[in-house]
C-alpha cells in the first residue's frame, strides 16, 4: 500500500523539543520532495518547511524559521520535522508530502505540487 503515515505528535507543554515523522510505505522516498504543512483551527493550511530529494535545498517559513529542522533519511525511507522551543501558536495538525514532480534540488510549499499525503499528525501545546 503507497501511503504516508505521519507520527510523534501529542499534547506537549511549551519548550522543549518534538520530533515529527514521516514514513513512506510501499514507494522509494529519495525521488520526492518532502514537504511538511500544518493547519490550525480556524485557520489556512501553511506550509512551514520542505526538503529536496538529495537534502540540497531546505527552506522554512518566516514562522518557524530557527526553530523547526527538517531533514531525511532516504535508507530508512524517512522524513522528519524537529520543533524546538515549543510555541502554543505551534498547535495544529501537522501533514508531511511528497511530490516526484520537482527537480533534485528543488524544493516548495506549494501545497498543490504535492500528490502523495499523510493522514496528519495532531500537535497540541498548551501549559
Amino acid at each position: 500500500q503507497v501511503q504516508l503515515v505521519e507520527s510523534g505528535g501529542g499534547l506537549v507543554q511549551p519548550g522543549g523539543s518534538l520530533r515529527l515523522s514521516c514514513a513512506a510505505s510501499g514507494f522509494s522516498l529519495d525521488i520526492y520532495a518532502i514537504g511538511w504543512f500544518r493547519q490550525a483551527p480556524g485557520k489556512e493550511r501553511e506550509g512551514v518547511s520542505c526538503i529536496s530529494r538529495s537534502a540540497s535545498r531546505i527552506y522554512y517559513a518566516d514562522s518557524v524559521k530557527g526553530r523547526f529542522t527538517i531533514s531525511r533519511d532516504n535508507a530508512k525511507r524517512t522524513a522528519y520535522l524537529q520543533i524546538s522551543s515549543r510555541m502554543p501558536e505551534d498547535t495544529a495538525v501537522y501533514y508531511c508530502a511528497a511530490a516526484i514532480s520537482l527537480g533534485g534540488t528543488d524544493c516548495t510549499t506549494r501545497a498543490g505540487e504535492y500528490s502523495k499525503w499523510g493522514q496528519g499528525t495532531q500537535v497540541t501545546v498548551s501549559s
